[in-house]
C-alpha cells in the first residue's frame, strides 16, 4: 500500500525560455556597465550587443515552434561564451562590437547549415573527398599568400578584397568533417592511410607557416579521432603516425620555438620583454581577486599585447573575477560532457566520433590560452573559442560546436516526425485501397 501511494518523481525539461531570459538580462546589464565604463557613452557597444539578444530570441522562437526542438543547451552555452566575449571587446574596443556580433552571426549561420547537412550521413560520406580536396587547397593559397604577409613571425593570416582571413581556422571544420566520414565505417586500410596522409598534410602545411598553437590543436585532435575508432591495428598505426607528426613538429619548431618561448616559467626575469604580455595578465588576475574590479576598471586591457584576443581571460579574471573566469571554463567542461553523453546514444559512429572530436579541440584550445597566458604552458597565441576577437576563429567554433549538436538524437525529431505522418499516410492509403 505504502509503494502505491508513492508518488512518482519526475524530472522536468529545461525551460529554455526561462534560461534565455536570465541570459538576456545578464547580457543587456552587462553590455549596459561595458558601454558606459569610459568617458562617454559607447552606444554602438550596446546597440551590438541588443542584436544578439534579440537574434538568441528569434533563433530560440523558431526552431522551438517550427522544427519542435527542445535541446538548445549548447546554443545557450555559445551565447553565453559569446556575449561574454562581445561585451568585453565592446568596452575595450567599442569600434570592433558590431564586427565581432556579425562574426557571431554568421558562425550562427554556419552551425545551422552544418547541423542539417549532418541529419543525411549518406551525403556526408559523399561529401567527405570534396572537403578534403577543398581544405587541403585552402592550405595552399595560405602557403602562398600567407608567406608574403607574416603577422607576428607567422603566416596564417590571407587578405581577400580587404578582408582578413584564417584559412586553418575553418580547416579545423573540414579535419574533423573528413576524419569523422573516414573512421565512421572502415572496411580497408586504404580509407585510414588516405587519412593519415590528409592530416599529415596539414599539420605540415601549419609547420611551414610557423603556426605552432594550431599545429598542436590539429595534432590532438588526430589523436582523438584515432582514439575514437576501434582500438585495432589501424587505430595503433594512426597514433604511431600522429606520435611522428608530433616529432616532426618539434624538430621543426625547435630552434624558433627555443627562442619564442624562452620566458617560459620566468616571465618576471624580463617582465619589459619577452615575459611583458604574461607578467601583466598575472598582476592584473591578481588584482581583480574573485569578484573583479568592475568592467572597464582593469590594468589588462591598456597594457597587455592583443587584450581582445591573445589576452582577453587576463581581462576577465580582472574585471569581472577569478569565479566568473572559472565558470567560463566550465562552459567548455559541459559542452564537452554533452559530447560524451550525446556520442553514447546518436545513431550512428559518425555522430559520436566528429562530436568528441569537436568537444576535444574547443576544449583543448581552451586550455591552451588560459594556460599559456597564465605561463603554465608555453604561450602560443591561440584565441579562446566564442569568446576572443576574430571573425574566422568564431565562425569555426560554431561549425565545430554543430558536430557536437548533430549527435544529439532529439536534434532531428522532426525527421522522425515526419517518417511517421509518411506511415500514417501510407497506412490510410492502404486502408482505402
Amino acid at each position: 500500500m505504502a509503494n502505491k501511494n508513492k508518488k512518482a518523481v519526475k524530472i522536468k525539461p529545461i525551460n529554455n525560455f526561462l534560461l534565455l531570459f536570465i541570459l538576456s538580462v545578464f547580457q543587456i546589464g552587462t553590455g549596459y556597465l561595458s558601454a558606459s565604463c569610459g568617458e562617454k557613452f559607447e552606444f554602438s557597444a550596446l546597440l551590438a550587443l541588443l542584436c544578439l539578444v534579440a537574434v538568441e530570441w528569434i533563433y530560440l522562437i523558431f526552431f522551438y515552434t517550427v522544427f519542435h526542438r527542445r535541446n538548445f543547451e549548447l546554443e545557450l552555452i555559445a551565447f553565453f561564451l559569446s556575449g561574454v566575449g562581445l561585451v568585453t571587446i565592446g568596452s575595450v574596443q567599442p569600434e570592433s562590437a558590431f564586427k565581432q556580433f556579425f562574426m557571431v552571426l554568421a558562425g550562427l549561420f554556419v552551425f545551422i547549415f552544418l547541423v542539417f547537412l549532418m541529419g543525411n550521413v549518406d551525403l556526408c560520406m559523399k561529401l567527405r573527398p570534396l572537403v578534403a580536396i577543398g581544405a587541403i587547397l585552402f592550405l595552399f593559397v595560405n602557403i602562398v599568400l600567407g608567406m608574403l604577409h607574416k603577422l607576428n613571425g607567422a603566416g596564417n593570416w590571407i587578405e581577400i578584397a580587404g578582408v582578413r582571413l584564417q584559412p586553418s581556422e575553418f580547416v579545423k571544420v573540414a579535419f574533423i568533417f573528413v576524419g569523422a566520414a573516414t573512421l565512421e565505417k572502415i572496411q580497408t586500410s586504404k580509407n585510414i592511410i588516405l587519412f593519415i596522409g590528409f592530416s599529415v598534410v596539414c599539420v605540415g602545411s601549419l609547420i611551414v607557416i610557423r603556426d605552432l598553437g594550431t599545429a598542436l590543436i590539429f595534432f590532438v585532435t588526430f589523436l582523438i579521432l584515432a582514439f575514437m575508432n576501434s582500438g585495432d591495428v589501424k587505430t595503433i598505426a594512426a597514433a604511431l603516425t600522429g606520435a611522428g607528426m608530433g616529432a616532426a613538429i618539434l624538430l621543426k619548431y625547435r630552434s624558433y620555438a627555443m627562442r619564442r618561448f624562452s620566458s617560459y616559467r620566468h616571465v618576471f626575469d624580463d617582465p619589459y620583454g619577452n615575459g611583458m604580455q604574461q607578467t601583466r595578465v598575472l598582476v592584473g588576475m591578481a588584482s581583480g581577486g574573485l569578484f573583479g574590479l568592475g568592467i572597464g576598471n582593469g590594468y589588462v586591457r591598456s597594457t597587455a599585447y592583443a587584450p581582445v584576443s591573445d589576452s582577453i581571460f587576463g581581462i576577465i579574471c580582472e574585471e569581472w573575477g577569478l569565479l566568473f573566469a572559472i565558470l567560463m571554463i566550465l562552459s567548455f567542461v559541459a559542452i564537452a560532457i554533452s559530447a560524451i553523453v550525446n556520442s553514447v546514444a546518436s545513431r550512428s559512429a559518425f555522430y559520436s566520433i566528429a562530436a568528441v572530436a569537436g568537444a576535444g579541440l574547443l576544449l583543448f584550445q581552451c586550455a591552451l590560452n588560459v594556460f599559456g597566458i597564465t605561463d603554465i604552458l608555453p604561450l602560443t597565441g591561440v584565441t579562446i573559442p566564442f569568446v576572443s576577437l576574430g571573425g574566422s576563429s568564431m565562425i569555426s567554433s560554431w561549425g565545430i560546436l554543430a558536430f557536437i549538436k548533430a549527435s544529439d538524437v532529439r536534434t532531428y525529431n522532426y525527421l522522425s516526425n515526419r517518417n511517421i505522418k509518411r506511415a500514417q499516410k501510407a497506412a490510410g492509403g492502404a486502408k482505402r485501397v
